[in-house]
């Protein structure tokens, strides 16, 4: 079985229009959208991303399941009031749910959480339950509220302990993911892999994994720079003297491999090891192009994994199928 960990639903256009309402009037009570299952059905089978439907891409590269969650750089954590975001995010977990129930096969929903920026973290504990009520599998956790503008405390601060306790207590997986930004120096793609290189050193630098040894955190695209950047980290530990290597540290966290070159998911496979890497490509979405070179989608990734010599076959299916498995508990 192929299981997709990172891949984002495909929306009606009505979610969109309703976003945009509520951001035009400041609406503090205007509640959530309603979609119909008619809607949420054509969204699902019509073209996009310059290819075909969302679920005629899944049969296309051989993706038997994937964890759905909303499209990150739409979620406007920074807006104001709280309340438009809360609405939004629920309104965005609502449409992860209807997919799921219309494709209980195909889908397992990753909720969105509420943040805010300058709220604090407890403030996304009702809508976690909710979320675990509906039968999502893991949450996404955005380590910067502010989009760029003020960010609050690293990963490894106690600031974020609501939420790690309530992700042990669900024996659930939360996938870092930084939303929007709104820095002058550069734009949200970036930023995603900014925010995930300083999660990773936040965390190793600080004694969540102690105080929450069986909490599982996810860190998107490859790990960020760390991976390809590792030598300076190894490096810095050993000037120490640490007992305990970087890449020992790093073995704690988990990967997806939403990279779009081999050699760059060779490099993740050799430092995080296949125990902690899981498949993941966010198709339909940023990668859905075609190599010039080639003539393939940047994002069918999985001929890439397959085609890794230094991988046995019990690695690949570990990356392919086992990790998710027990990461995100699922029953399938």
């Amino acid at each position: 079985m192929i299981i997709d960990i990172h891949a984002h639903f495909t929306a009606p256009d009505k979610l969109f229009a309703y976003k945009s309402n509520i951001l035009a009037s400041r609406a503090r009570n205007r509640g959530t959208v309603k979609l119909s299952d008619d809607e949420v059905l054509a969204a699902l089978n019509k073209p996009v991303h310059g290819g075909n439907s969302h679920l005629e891409q899944l049969d296309e590269v051989g993706t038997d399941v994937q964890i759905i969650s909303p499209r990150p750089y739409q979620l406007m954590h920074s807006e104001k009031p709280e309340s438009i975001v809360h609405n939004f995010t629920m309104s965005c977990n609502n449409l992860t749910a209807a997919q799921c129930r219309l494709f209980p096969d195909k889908f397992v929903g990753m909720a969105s959480l509420p943040q805010n920026w300058g709220v604090e973290p407890a403030n996304c504990l009702e809508e976690m339950e909710r979320c675990k009520e509906l039968g999502f599998k893991g949450y996404l956790l955005d380590p910067d509220p502010s989009e760029g503008l003020d960010p609050p405390p690293g990963l490894g601060d106690e600031y974020w302990y609501p939420i790690y306790e309530r992700l042990v207590e669900y024996d659930a997986p939360a996938l870092v993911h930084a939303a929007g930004c709104r820095s002058h120096r550069h734009d949200y793609t970036l930023n995603f892999i900014i925010e995930e290189s300083v999660a990773i050193i936040n965390l190793l630098q600080s004694k969540v994994f102690d105080d929450f040894p069986s909490l599982k955190l996810i860190i998107c695209h490859g790990g960020g720079a760390i991976p390809y950047q590792i030598g300076r980290f190894r490096a810095g530990r050993i000037k120490r003297g640490s007992s305990v290597s970087f890449e020992e540290s790093f073995r704690k966290l988990y990967f997806d491999t939403a990279l779009y070159t081999q050699d760059a998911q060779e490099m993740l496979f050799r430092w995080a090891t296949p125990d902690r890497c899981m498949f993941g490509t966010e198709r339909p979405g940023a990668g859905t192009a075609k190599d010039p070179a080639t003539g393939t989608w940047m994002d069918d990734t999985r001929p890439m994994i397959e085609g890794i010599a230094s991988l046995s076959d019990e690695d690949k299916k570990k990356i392919f199928e086992d990790n998710a498995r027990k990461v995100f508990n699922l029953d399938l």
